[in-house]
């Protein structure tokens, strides 16, 4: 008899253990499914394709999270605005879920969309954020827009709780824009984002980034903003191509430990000899 009651114990052992692997298995399939789903939404709600115009050099990259569930809600945007100026946008939606990934599609279609009512940054900025608040939501994002006259290279710029662009000239000048901002987008109404006007001149470049490609776990957020700064101002003062200085922003990002999206998106004129 007790050599019977221990093999019963062990087969409801083996029983048991079978089940909650079994449990286990359909959990990590459906975070899988969920990491997927994300994943792909975020890839299909970037823009395509970026716009063209004389001398206007655009490009971008994009590291999506890949530690754990960790998938964000970056994204970057560019588009060709009804007055035939460019309009440049990168954000950060709050939280790494799929929910994340679902928000930040419905910033970018409503900026998208908004654009064609008023192209002002610090207004468009205003109005998305009251079209967020209207949705409901408990997630906030943060967001800078600009303007680009390509003709002229003024760029006008607004900013909602994001950290700030990178600039860098031909002649060897670079730092950190320096403006007002504003809070988030969708997190209080009524809310007003001022607008700094910059030129963007020939040879020069702008680095619109988000906070996975500066703050990790080896480096703090300052730190990261002078490293690109730095790789900004060689690329400027080289007459480096635009992909080439993103791809660079987007490797040092990978140094630094990062659990978050990592987002670049670098504006340029041509310089001496047509270079960017």
């Amino acid at each position: 008899m007790p050599r019977k009651r221990a093999m019963d114990e062990g087969d409801e052992l083996l029983v048991r253990l079978g089940s909650l692997t079994a449990q286990a298995r359909r959990r990590a399939e459906l975070q899988r499914t969920q990491v997927e789903l994300a994943i792909a939404l975020q890839r299909g709600m970037l823009p395509r394709d970026l716009p063209a115009a004389p001398g206007l050099h655009l490009a971008v990259r994009y590291a999506p999270a890949n530690l754990g569930l960790n998938v964000g809600g970056d994204w970057y945007d560019a588009f060709t605005m009804p007055d035939g100026r460019i309009g440049l946008a990168i954000g950060d939606v709050q939280g790494h879920n799929i929910e994340a990934a679902a928000f930040m599609g419905q910033v970018r279609a409503g900026l998208r969309a908004l654009a064609s009512v008023t192209g002002d940054p610090g207004e468009l900025l205003a109005r998305t954020n009251e079209l967020l608040l209207s949705l409901g939501s408990d997630l906030f994002a943060t967001c800078t827009f600009m303007r680009l006259d390509p003709a002229t290279g003024v760029l006008e710029s607004a900013r909602a709780g994001h950290i700030p662009s990178v600039w860098a000239t031909a002649d060897g000048k670079s730092g950190v824009v320096e403006d007002e901002g504003g809070p988030p987008l969708g997190v209080e109404k009524g809310m007003a984002y001022p607008v700094t006007r910059h030129r963007l001149a020939t040879g020069g470049v702008f680095v619109l980034l988000t906070d996975g490609v500066v703050e990790g776990p080896s480096l703090d957020i300052e730190d990261g903003l002078d490293q690109v700064v730095r790789l900004a101002g060689v690329a400027a003062v080289a007459g480096l191509e635009a992909r080439a200085l993103a791809a660079a922003v987007i490797k040092g990002a990978e140094g630094i430990g990062h659990e978050d999206d990592a987002a670049v998106l670098v504006v340029g004129l041509d310089g001496p000899g047509g270079r960017l």
